[in-house]
């Protein structure tokens, strides 16, 4: 009777463990959640990986979509809510360093010309992402609101503010997902294709 109660408890505690793997996993010591909750929205993470850059590892990203796609054109294009994270883990990254960095990732995505049109954005974008010091274990969530198509910027789940612009969330997202992304590697990681 005892051996088949500790088999009984073993097997409920491995059902349990598998519970929660399933709704996270672990990405270079940072837990990635595999949904993300939005205004009553469930997004599932599409893909992840890690943006290295002169061998340091600067953070892990998450994209996370309502549906499933590996087609980066269909994403950028998409009007329903997407979220991008980026937990940050290297002392490396501060809040001016990130917000220059995506400045510089979206001007690769559009072109020297196109990024041009989004100077206000990318003013407004600077000031959302500086309020205060970023440092490592921090959690950004830039996530598309297709009600008012806007970006919306989380830091450590505390909204900062929202930048306007369908067109403006196609070129920040074309920063990973375009056919000029800032990292290969990284796009095909948050497209899923390993």
């Amino acid at each position: 009777m005892k051996k088949l109660l500790s088999l009984f408890a073993l097997i409920i505690a491995m059902q349990f463990n598998t519970v929660n793997a399933q709704k996270k996993f672990i990405v270079n010591g940072v837990e990635i959640p595999r949904t993300l909750e939005f205004k009553g929205k469930i997004m599932s993470l599409n893909g992840v990986g890690e943006r290295s850059k002169f061998w340091t590892d600067l953070y892990v990203q998450a994209l996370y979509l309502t549906s499933l796609s590996q087609d980066p054109k269909q994403i950028l294009n998409s009007e329903t809510e997407m979220a991008i994270s980026l937990h940050i883990t290297s002392g490396l990254v501060s809040s001016k360093k990130l917000s220059k960095a995506l400045a510089k990732g979206m001007e690769k995505s559009v072109g020297e010309q196109g990024i041009r049109k989004f100077a206000k954005e990318l003013e407004e974008l600077e000031a959302l992402l500086s309020t205060e010091d970023t440092k490592i274990g921090d959690i950004f969530e830039l996530t598309f609101n297709p009600l008012d198509e806007s970006l919306w910027i989380t830091k450590n789940k505390e909204y900062k503010g929202k930048i306007k612009g369908l067109e403006f969330k196609k070129a920040f997202f074309g920063i990973w997902l375009s056919e000029d992304p800032v990292d290969k590697g990284l796009k095909q990681d948050l497209l899923g294709i390993y």
